[in-house]
């Protein structure tokens, strides 16, 4: 190779390891898996808003083109939710859903799920990664059904997906109860007492 051309091409290459030597734009690193911070963060980027009366937090997904008949109305057969609690709105206050609502955990927990079958069962589950200890990563919760979650305390956040089948329509959810639904559960489980219950229902008491 002639002189200048070997020049030029020294030159080429030791431009190049210059340029990639030069800090980029600064990127903001994810905050780590777990803290405050990243529950902040993720409320942000997958823009969740506080959800009414039942608290937590509330971002859409979509829904299914399929759809199905129910009573007379034509509904996606699945919707999609992301849905989080943090250690400020740490618990989901008692409703009912028509449809089946299962909880599929992503980042965080664990989180306590009290449901209450209309036939006076009652069951606890813990959403959370500990599979040795009997935690699940999916909570499955049947329709016709009453549901409470709380996260556990010193969890900062638990960041879910909810696919509900059939699809979420606002008539077809009851958010609170009164003195005769927890004297209809009272003794159904140990945890199962009046100022347990109560206090699921929190906000929303019906006299």
């Amino acid at each position: 190779m002639k002189p200048r051309l070997l020049w030029l091409a020294a030159m080429t290459i030791l431009s190049t390891l210059q340029a990639a030597a030069q800090p980029g734009p600064t990127q903001a690193r994810p905050a780590q898996e777990g803290s405050a911070a990243r529950a902040r963060e993720l409320i942000d980027q997958l823009h969740l808003s506080v959800l009414p009366r039942e608290s937590g937090y509330l971002g859409l997904i979509g829904q299914s083109a399929q759809t199905m008949q129910v009573e007379g109305h034509a509904l996606a057969v699945q919707s999609q939710v992301y849905y989080m609690l943090t250690s400020d709105r740490s618990i989901n206050y008692l409703h009912w859903l028509a449809p089946d609502d299962t909880h599929i955990l992503i980042e965080g927990g664990p989180v306590d799920y009290f449901i209450f079958h209309p036939d006076g069962k009652v069951e606890k589950f813990v959403l959370g990664r500990n599979i040795a200890a009997g935690q699940r990563p999916v909570v499955a919760v049947p329709g016709g059904c009453w549901k409470a979650l709380r996260l556990h305390e010193g969890a900062n956040y638990a960041l879910m997906a909810n696919a509900l089948s059939p699809e979420f329509t606002p008539d077809r959810v009851r958010i609170g109860e009164g003195e005769a639904w927890v004297k209809r559960y009272t003794g159904a489980a140990p945890w199962a007492t009046p100022k347990f219950l109560r206090a699921m229902i929190g906000p929303n008491w019906k006299p």
